[in-house]
């Protein structure tokens, strides 16, 4: 028998339009390291806040959802529970559900490092689109869309590693 699988969340938004195109799921992991200036979500930080949920009964839940059109893994830092994540993205991808994730990490540094965290890569394999970068209080200029500051990057996940550099979306 297949052993459960838990992420401990901050929080879940139930239908967002703000964290990716279209009606979406929101999950906030707990645990940060970045700690950047001016984060809208501090609580996440620490990581043993939030509360620990099953991964199979969020996926259910989620697919229960008809109008969701994609899932958002958001924080804190999904990366600091990157396999948990990867988990619930490949169940959620084999449902046709578009992925997307935010990190303090940039898409580069991932890639370097991959190796050396558990579920690094095995998530940014079932992931659509990365926002990659800390967020830069001082780096916001009006009217940016699915990001916090002008430094993050929107990310092609599939094409980038494929083509082996960044490919960026226009939002």
């Amino acid at each position: 028998m297949e052993e459960k699988v838990y992420v401990r969340l901050s929080g879940i938004a139930y239908e967002s339009l703000v964290n990716g195109p279209g009606i979406r799921r929101v999950l906030f992991s707990q645990g940060c390291r970045h700690n950047c200036k001016g984060c809208f979500n501090p609580d996440t930080h620490c990581f043993d806040g939030g509360k620990t949920f099953c991964a199979d009964d969020l996926v259910a839940d989620i697919l229960k959802n008809p109008m969701l059109k994609g899932v958002t893994f958001s924080g804190g830092d999904p990366l600091e529970q990157a396999d948990k994540f990867a988990y619930i993205a490949a169940k959620l991808k084999e449902k046709g559900l578009n992925i997307w994730s935010y990190t303090g990490y940039t898409f580069e540094y991932i890639r370097e490092n991959a190796h050396k965290y558990k579920g690094w890569k095995e998530l940014l394999n079932s992931i659509d689109v990365l926002v990659d970068g800390r967020f830069e209080q001082d780096n916001r200029p009006e009217g940016l869309k699915y990001r916090g500051s002008a430094n993050q990057r929107i990310i092609d996940v599939k094409n980038s590693l494929k083509y082996g550099k960044v490919l960026t979306l226009d939002y």
